[in-house]
């Protein structure tokens, strides 16, 4: 067994952490909170949001925050953890801030996307009312009438 573990942390867009030596990892799965240090058996695990930290070979904390991901421990060497995002620090006040302002800034584009997406769709009910309705039409775009029938 390897007295040395190795970290990886990637999100679909980054590759956060690429084969940091450490010494000891903690996270937390559906189970509780857990520890793992070189020559851990093999292991795999959902991890919920939460803020991962670990210790490396000279003794330096460091802190990740997960939204969720998957954990996978092989050959008691290598921690790799998948997820959607990371967000890493050196310090959990840094880490703190650093996870506000990504929520803030991602809480004002889903508020965007939501104004754009009323506006598309009153939009598009404008242009549709206009066409059904020839009458209200400005721009001569309406619906094709019906052909008289003779009775």
């Amino acid at each position: 067994m390897s007295a040395e573990l190795r970290l990886a942390i990637a999100t679909p867009a980054r590759v956060c952490i690429d084969d940091l030596p450490i010494a000891s990892l903690r996270a937390e799965d559906a189970s509780g909170s857990f520890g793992i240090r070189a020559g851990h058996v093999d292991f795999v695990t959902l991890l919920r949001a939460s803020v991962v930290r670990w210790r490396t070979v000279d003794g330096a904390m460091h802190y990740a925050a997960l939204d969720g991901g998957v954990l996978r421990v092989t050959r008691g060497a290598r921690i790799e953890i998948a997820c959607r995002e990371a967000v890493l620090g050196e310090s959990l006040a840094e880490l703190d801030a650093i996870v506000r302002g990504v929520r803030a800034t991602q809480l004002d584009e889903k508020r965007r996307a939501r104004v754009d997406e009323t506006r598309l769709h009153a939009q598009a009910m404008r242009r549709l009312l206009t066409y059904l309705r020839p009458e209200h039409s400005k721009d001569g775009m309406h619906a094709p009438r019906k052909p008289e029938t003779l009775e």
